[in-house]
């Protein structure tokens, strides 16, 4: 069923956003996203994903989990050529092993190591400790957040910029934190529906609101959709 533009055409942000969300649900689904076996892969996996497609970070993670655990003892113990010959296919290797290194460090000096001590802090000191390491920026520090340590927080990428100034609600340029504060302000703050709500939008992008070719004919949020318009 296609959005009703009418029926929403004059409610909040608030309830417009919970009404794009529950479109997406019940267009696509539970996501189940973000595949992985420990929440560490997961942190991993946020500063491998930098500038790639996830598919290249599958098979870093691959030629990662070939010559050492998942520990960030065991990835401290590699050699720094070992390391970044293991993640090569994630691009910029060289840098980004050096921020795995760093990551692992923060990891082991500040928490132990233990994910439990880590989840015990508040969530906005957790984001301004990631902020501060090199290499981990808004994207990589709210993934983390959200998908590793079942924080209330919103990732914003390239996936909701473009489907959000496409539905009119931002500008193709908008700053990272003011877009994500659009959903922080006006949702409650549910994990699981932050969950959802991110990788569903990178489920619609990916399928229906392509960069270059997107298919508004068979968009389920087609009526309130400004780009429909511009095509």
């Amino acid at each position: 069923m296609k959005f009703d533009v009418f029926k929403h055409l004059f409610i909040s942000k608030a309830a417009l956003l919970k009404a794009i969300y529950e479109t997406l649900y019940n267009t696509y689904g539970p996501q189940s996203w973000w595949p992985a076996d420990t929440p560490f892969e997961v942190m991993l996996g946020a500063i491998l994903t930098q500038n790639t497609s996830w598919s290249n970070v599958e098979k870093a993670m691959a030629g990662l989990k070939e010559v050492c655990e998942l520990t960030p003892e065991d990835i401290l113990s590699l050699p720094l050529d070992r390391l970044e010959e293991a993640i090569r296919p994630s691009g910029y290797f060289r840098q980004k092993a050096k921020r795995l290194i760093i990551f692992c460090e923060f990891y082991l000096e500040k928490y132990g190591g233990e994910l439990n001590q880590m989840k015990l802090a508040h969530i906005e000191e957790l984001r301004k400790q990631f902020l501060d390491l090199h290499g981990v920026g808004p994207e990589t520090a709210d993934s983390i957040l959200l998908y590793a340590l079942q924080k209330p927080a919103f990732v914003v990428d390239a996936y909701t910029t473009r489907l959000f100034s496409r539905l009119g609600l931002c500008e193709e340029n908008v700053k990272y934190d003011y877009l994500r504060s659009l959903f922080i302000i006006n949702l409650e703050h549910e994990q699981g529906m932050f969950n959802e709500y991110h990788a569903l939008i990178v489920r619609h992008c990916k399928q229906r609101c392509s960069k270059r070719s997107p298919n508004c004919t068979d968009c389920p949020l087609v009526g309130i959709c400004e780009w429909e318009f511009k095509i």
